[in-house]
């Protein structure tokens, strides 16, 4: 097998003067930055969305009898869906 570490190091010089090249005042995200980050915000948005159409079916009600204490669990209500 040949030695890598000839061809590495040659990389690494190639890779060194393109990095020296670059001016830093010039380089931005562009347009596939902002792709990225607009369909991130969007997806945050619908899941928020889902999120709260998901809590607005739960109904949270605290029973008062005697029946919910005797299970075991120690809690005192249940959550119950709403059917419909």
């Amino acid at each position: 097998m040949p030695d890598m570490s000839a061809s590495a190091s040659l990389a690494m010089t190639h890779l060194a003067t393109l990095a020296k090249e670059v001016d830093d005042d010039k380089v931005t995200p562009g347009v596939l930055g902002f792709i990225v980050f607009a369909v991130m915000a969007l997806a945050v948005w619908a899941l928020m969305k889902s999120m709260s159409r998901h809590m607005n079916k739960v109904d949270f009600t605290e029973s008062s009898d005697g029946k919910a204490g005797s299970g075991g669990t120690g809690t005192a209500a249940e959550p119950k869906a709403k059917q419909g």
